[in-house]
């Protein structure tokens, strides 16, 4: 293991470790995780839907299509196999009302090789957010897609697919995510973040799959091969651990590593310490440009007033410091004009770093929930020749948000030196990426996003507004 800064839990190894965009080649490549698993799968997730289908169409003889009913018949049919699945209890609750779901629950409640734990050890208000899967210690993938419903979605996100259906038929709006998929020591240690898990929640003790196995998955051509990987997370503070602040402090030492450029995809742009570290950059004469990709608005009924009210007193605090135009915001939409909902949580920095997990920009994932994140670093590995993997990775996920060939914007970043002005010459009409347009807030959003009440720091001001100035506390002084 290399050593661990304040930034990192651990700096492993990876022996293969692939970058996945979008449901559809996740989906399909858990299932065949799944398939290999010998002794033990676990999953660790925000939300889980046993109806959820993986939408692969050559199956195995008997092989079930929905994720519920392939779990059972891959422990069925290997006497040595368990699976643990640890799920956030309060998001777990709206499930538990469907007859499907209850049904499912009930039979793995009965069933001696399947052990099912709603993971309450968390303060108030707070979520456990991670989404890993680990199967025999020695494969594991680790990003922000959860085995739920309303996730798959292909790159293409056209307006029309009649495979983007949830459980119950009706369809969902185009969704853009992403995950990693790890193999090695890298692998193992996400394996003892998640046995650690269990225990805090469950007080049971599991110990490590021993023996060695064929753990990557067939199929899967890695993003990059023997590579340090360090994990990051974010555990609130509670009586009985301690916090840490990891995730919080990774954004903030790759915000200040940029030299050029600076993309970063995120459901949420709420982050008081987040916007702190990219005003300073931006006070910089020669600072890097940076690109935020969000979705237009944020899912539910709380989120938009926290979250959109949020980002809009950040950029229109970070707009009065952007005196050279480095900073733009910009949303995603289909062919036929529909939003796309950007759940990704990206952060590559120039063609150095590639930052991938469960975190958002926002207040939560750094101190109040449960969060892990995995990154690269080529300046850990000098001699891999990281950057071009690294480059292609944010120049594919621009093109597949501009609809255009990914060699397209390679060459233009490559005349252009910029990210944005590449964006602003290839956008247009139909499927492409849109400039964020600031709001008008009312005073009571406005009130609520200054005082963060509902994108709380930490569990003691869950119910409390911040003294000394809420939200733009710091960035108001220039």
């Amino acid at each position: 293991m290399s050593e661990a800064r304040e930034s990192s839990w651990r700096i492993e190894r990876a022996d293969q470790m692939a970058v996945i965009i979008d449901a559809e080649d996740y989906f399909a490549t858990a299932r065949q995780a799944l398939l290999q698993a010998r002794r033990r799968i676990m999953l660790v997730g925000w939300d889980f839907d046993s109806r959820v289908d993986l939408h692969v169409a050559a199956r195995l003889p008997g092989e079930p299509a929905q994720i519920g009913e392939l779990l059972s018949w891959l422990v069925d049919r290997n006497p040595d196999l368990h699976l643990y699945l640890l799920r956030w209890d309060t998001g777990a609750l709206k499930g538990l009302f469907r007859a499907s779901t209850a049904f499912r629950l009930l039979k793995w409640m009965r069933h001696p090789r399947i052990h099912l734990k709603l993971d309450g050890h968390h303060p108030t208000a707070s979520s456990h957010h991670q989404k890993i899967v680990s199967i025999d210690d020695c494969f594991a993938f680790c990003g922000g897609i959860d085995m739920t419903d309303a996730r798959w979605d292909t790159r293409a996100h056209h307006d029309e697919d009649p495979a983007r259906t949830n459980a119950g038929g009706k369809p969902y709006k185009p969704w853009h995510d992403a995950t990693s998929a790890l193999s090695g020591p890298v692998a193992k240690a996400l394996a003892r973040s998640c046995r650690d898990r269990w225990q805090r929640a469950t007080g049971e003790t599991l110990e490590p799959v021993e023996g060695e196995a064929e753990c990557w998955p067939k199929g899967l051509t890695p993003t990059f091969t023997a590579v340090d990987v360090a994990i990051a997370r974010t555990h609130p503070k509670m009586d009985d651990q301690e916090p840490v602040y990891e995730i919080e402090a990774l954004f903030l030492e790759q915000i200040a590593a940029a030299r050029r450029w600076l993309y970063c995809e995120s459901q949420y742009f709420a982050s008081r310490r987040v916007a702190e570290a990219i005003a300073r950059r931006l006070d910089e004469p020669d600072g890097p440009e940076i690109v935020i990709i969000n979705p237009q608005t944020a899912e539910g009924w709380l989120q938009p007033i926290a979250m959109d009210s949020a980002r809009a007193r950040l950029v229109r605090a970070l707009q009065a410091r952007d005196r050279q135009g480095r900073l733009a915001l910009y949303h995603p939409f289909t062919a036929g004009g529909a939003p796309i909902y950007v759940h990704a949580k990206i952060t590559i920095v120039d063609d150095a770093q590639l930052r991938i997990g469960s975190a958002n920009l926002n207040n939560r994932s750094m101190r109040l929930d449960t969060e892990c994140d995995v990154s690269v670093d080529a300046a850990r590995d000098p001699d891999a020749a990281l950057e071009p993997a690294i480059a292609g990775i944010r120049n594919g996920l621009l093109a597949e948000h501009l609809a255009v060939p990914v060699e397209q914007v390679g060459a233009l970043l490559e005349q252009t030196g910029s990210l944005i002005a590449v964006i602003e010459r290839l956008r247009g009409p139909g499927h492409s990426l849109s400039p964020y347009q600031l709001p008008e807030l009312t005073a009571a959003t406005q009130w609520l996003a200054d005082h963060e009440v509902l994108d709380p720091e930490s569990p003691e001001e869950v119910f409390e507004p911040i003294a000394g100035g809420g939200l733009l506390r710091r960035l108001r002084r220039r």
